[in-house]
């Protein structure tokens, strides 16, 4: 069994990063081209900075936005029910369908433009998980994005084939992936109850060729996630994350890897 602690960030730097009179913490470390990093429900866990630090070993400089639940801290099951019934409420997401997309890309692409205008280079990455897993493809309005990864995209939470995007967003998306050639990678466990196969069918429709959507059989999952994995989400769901697998050949192991290999294409 893994030993489930907090993470302490000793290796990252933590500033204040301000889009349009908004201000939110970022951690930051690496070097080389920009890539944004969203966590996932509860927070910032140990092992979203996991892959962080993959992100950043590959040669990117990596963003963590903290946007809820507490930096490295450990995903409790009583604590991170309550992350979520906060964020469910908060006026930055819209959890549930017919919501559109959350308010809180717009942050989050004036952090991708400020990350290319420190980084250089043809444009940055933007890595979704979760709760944020949609925001990867809202975050593609910005032109300086040119690799989003869309992990495990659980948006609208009651509507198990539907997108966490508003009409004029979806239109706009797609007038860029026919003008750039946009390409969006994206993944899923076969069972997962949170993405589910019509989500990603969703995907198909409003992208076309453009989605690469891959999925990994339940059995791949790590079999001992932290207590809200295991207690609250209850389904193999997070492929890079707290589910994954740190095993040389293992299905999410190569998942990581396949990203880290997009982002270096790409950017």
């Amino acid at each position: 069994m893994r030993e489930h602690t907090d993470d302490a960030i000793t290796d990252f730097s933590h500033r204040p990063v301000e889009v349009d009179g908004v201000t939110k913490k970022v951690h930051v470390a690496g070097s080389g081209p920009g890539v944004v990093l969203m966590p996932e429900m509860p927070g910032i866990s140990p092992d979203v900075l996991r892959f962080a630090r993959w992100v950043r070993d590959a040669g990117f400089t990596v963003y963590v936005p903290s946007l809820f639940g507490v930096d490295g801290a450990h995903p409790t099951a009583e604590a991170g029910e309550e992350v979520v019934r906060r964020a469910c409420v908060s006026a930055e997401f819209r959890a549930f369908a017919g919501g559109g997309t959350s308010p809180v890309t717009r942050w989050l692409r004036g952090l991708a433009r400020i990350a290319h205008a420190e980084c250089g280079g043809p444009g940055v990455g933007a890595i979704g998980l979760c709760f944020t897993g949609n925001f990867a493809l809202t975050m593609s309005l910005e032109p300086a994005v040119i690799a989003p990864v869309v992990n495990h995209p659980s948006l609208p939470l009651d509507d198990p084939g539907g997108l966490e995007l508003g009409d004029e967003d979806a239109a706009a998306l797609r007038e860029r992936i026919s003008r750039d050639g946009l390409k969006v990678l994206a993944y899923r466990f076969e069972g997962d109850r949170w993405c589910t196969g019509q989500r990603f069918a969703a995907y198909r429709a409003l992208l076309g060729d453009a989605f690469d959507g891959r999925v990994l059989p339940d059995t791949a999952a790590n079999t001992d996630p932290p207590p809200f994995f295991r207690d609250v989400v209850g389904t193999p769901h997070s492929v890079v994350t707290a589910h994954l697998v740190d095993a040389e050949g293992h299905p999410t192991l190569r998942a990581r890897d396949e990203i880290l290999a997009f982002l270096t294409e790409r950017l």
